[in-house]
């Protein structure tokens, strides 16, 4: 799994939360503690798909362009994290006479693919506001503690 996915959420649920104006990435990027140019390029590939707008020069920035409530992890899973829980070297050889090594890759290849379909089919019923929810949850929790 890699970290775009958790950045685009953080970023998408940021975002509807600061309806108010446009935010730049240097903004955003302090709430998700990372480097800007990593929040660039996530929300470059958000606009790409219509998950946000962008306005160049000052005052520019981004903004929210979609419905959080129809947005599902799903969908931002398979924009940018799909075939990660794939490695990308698997132990084995087909051309072995060894039966582990001959069979290993395309057995794995299975197993991961299964486990792929089965994060999918999950990620899809959580939407990006139920994440919110949680988050709003998760604040007022240890805001009473």
């Amino acid at each position: 799994m890699n970290s775009e996915l958790t950045i685009a959420i953080h970023c998408l649920i940021w975002l509807s939360m600061h309806t108010d104006q446009m935010a730049n990435s240097d903004t955003i990027a302090q709430s998700v503690a990372t480097h800007p140019a990593r929040v660039r390029k996530v929300l470059s590939i958000l606009r790409k798909n219509g998950y946000v707008v962008t306005k160049e020069g000052t005052g520019g920035g981004y903004m929210l362009s979609c419905n959080i409530d129809e947005v599902s992890l799903g969908d931002l899973y398979r924009l940018l994290a799909r075939g990660s829980l794939q490695p990308h070297w698997c132990s084995g050889d087909s051309e072995q006479n060894c039966k582990v090594s001959a069979h290993m890759q395309n057995v794995m290849n299975e197993v991961y693919g299964d486990a792929e379909r089965s994060l999918e089919n999950h990620l899809d019923t959580v939407k990006v506001s139920d994440v919110k929810e949680k988050i709003e949850r998760e604040h007022l929790l240890k805001s009473e503690a």
